[in-house]
């Protein structure tokens, strides 16, 4: 499959501003790009506010648009800068590498029972992380961007990227035995 040219047609006809094409390509993409922005932001009307921006810039960028890859891709882009700019403003606190690791947080994890958990309550302790290492984790995780990606998007060193995601990782997993050990 020739994927830059998925959705050659709608793409087309929204450059020319056809506003049924430009509800298409809305509803083939807008649902899993609020899931990303609801990750990111962890607030519903920051995310639907961030979805309505990001795809307003979609439509008015279109024509930049070149078919290197696929729509798809090209739009969760643009969603993510979003995210990122709209943390960015709101203080986005990425905790520095020389931190000391807490002795909790550097010790091995207990073992834990296989128990099958529902994207419910991963969803629901994934917004409990603190904001840079949910970023972090997202993008890493969950969107596919390497830690040499991730620094260079959010403007913080390779190594504070990886200690994002690996404190990201203990506190999930935390979050995630604590809610086992309740149920």
């Amino acid at each position: 499959m020739d994927y830059p040219s998925v959705h050659r047609d709608i793409i087309e006809a929204c450059k020319k501003g056809n506003r049924q094409s430009q509800f298409e390509l809305y509803r083939l993409y807008s649902k899993a790009m609020y899931n990303i922005c609801l990750r990111m932001v962890k607030n519903d009307l920051d995310a639907e506010d961030l979805l309505q921006n990001s795809f307003t810039d979609i439509f008015m960028k279109l024509d930049s648009f070149g078919y290197q890859s696929s729509i798809g891709a090209w739009i969760k882009r643009i969603v993510i800068n979003n995210c990122i700019n709209f943390l960015k403003k709101k203080r986005l606190y990425f905790a520095e590498l020389n931190e000391r690791l807490s002795a909790e947080e550097v010790a091995e994890p207990a073992p834990v029972k296989e128990v099958a958990l529902d994207v419910k309550k991963v969803n629901k302790a994934l917004l409990q992380l603190p904001d840079g290492y949910r970023v972090v984790f997202t993008l890493y995780l969950m969107e596919g961007y390497d830690h040499k990606e991730i620094a260079e998007i959010l403007s913080i060193s390779e190594a504070t990227s990886k200690s994002q995601y690996s404190r990201a990782k203990a506190k999930l997993r935390n979050i995630l035995q604590g809610e086992l050990s309740r149920s």
